[in-house]
């Protein structure tokens, strides 16, 4: 049956030949990151993934924007399992990958000048959305005289231009120090809030996850399957203030519980 959701992966699964040693002997092994691992994101929904480090939440991100494929399972954009997924999602790694030679405007440009857009309408748009992202000002700036959280907030903005309706962010914050991550997620809310694109984010962050999140999927260890979901009943908009609350404690013991902690 066809789903009329922005992505939906089916039983996924996936695993990868590593170079290994026995007894002596220089060799190969099956390393399995992903199995039957199967999830949805609704239009205009923020959905969490969180799991042990190294289960193969990034290879989940590499499948379900086209940079691989899966040994198992499909890959469903808007129903199509057929459809070409490389190109029609938005994704931002895990470094923000600016060009250092390249001035904040161009890099933020990047996505409209490789898929053909007129140029002078983009760099219109962009100048139009600088305040939001925090870098008015700063347009000039080569990425070494950026500060991290205005890196990160230039690499959003790069993959907001392309204009999808889906974004995938990998672990965006997860090289900012405490402070600067604080900040850096309740300027996401609000960014989301204005474009309300449908998202899908990991981190490693309990809290995190809840303060974002509409659904959170909890992923085992490697090889990674789907061990609970769940819905993320909280008001918004949301504030930090969240953080103490009971009903938040509650959904930070469930993820905790789930995760074997």
């Amino acid at each position: 049956m066809s789903s009329p959701w922005p992505i939906e992966l089916r039983q996924v699964s996936k695993s990868f030949r590593v170079a290994a040693r026995q007894r002596g002997r220089r060799g190969n092994r099956i390393v399995q990151a992903l199995q039957d691992v199967s999830l949805f994101v609704r239009a205009h929904e923020f959905v969490t993934l969180i799991g042990p480090s190294g289960c193969g939440k990034s290879t989940l991100l590499n499948i379900a924007c086209g940079l691989m494929e899966p040994d198992g399972g499909e890959v469903l954009l808007h129903g199509d399992p057929a459809a070409q997924r490389l190109g029609q999602v938005g994704y931002m790694p895990q470094r923000d990958l600016l060009l250092p030679w390249r001035r904040l405007l161009g890099n933020i440009i990047l996505a409209p000048e490789v898929m053909g857009r007129d140029l002078d309408q983009a760099r219109q748009e962009a100048r139009q959305l600088l305040p939001l992202f925090g870098l008015e000002g700063f347009e000039e700036s080569y990425p070494s005289e950026l500060s991290g959280g205005m890196r990160q907030r230039a690499a959003l903005m790069r993959t907001v231009m392309a204009q999808q309706e889906l974004l995938l962010l990998d672990e965006p914050f997860g090289a900012l120090d405490a402070l600067t991550r604080r900040t850096m997620r309740t300027w996401l809310l609000q960014v989301w809030a204005r474009f309300r694109q449908s998202l899908l984010f990991i981190t490693h962050d309990v809290d995190e996850a809840i303060l974002l999140s509409d659904r959170i999927y909890v992923l085992s260890a490697r090889p990674a399957t789907i061990v609970r979901e769940l819905c993320v009943d909280l008001p918004r908009p949301r504030q930090e203030s969240l953080v103490a609350g009971s009903a938040f404690a509650a959904y930070r013991r469930d993820i905790l519980r789930a995760l074997g902690i």
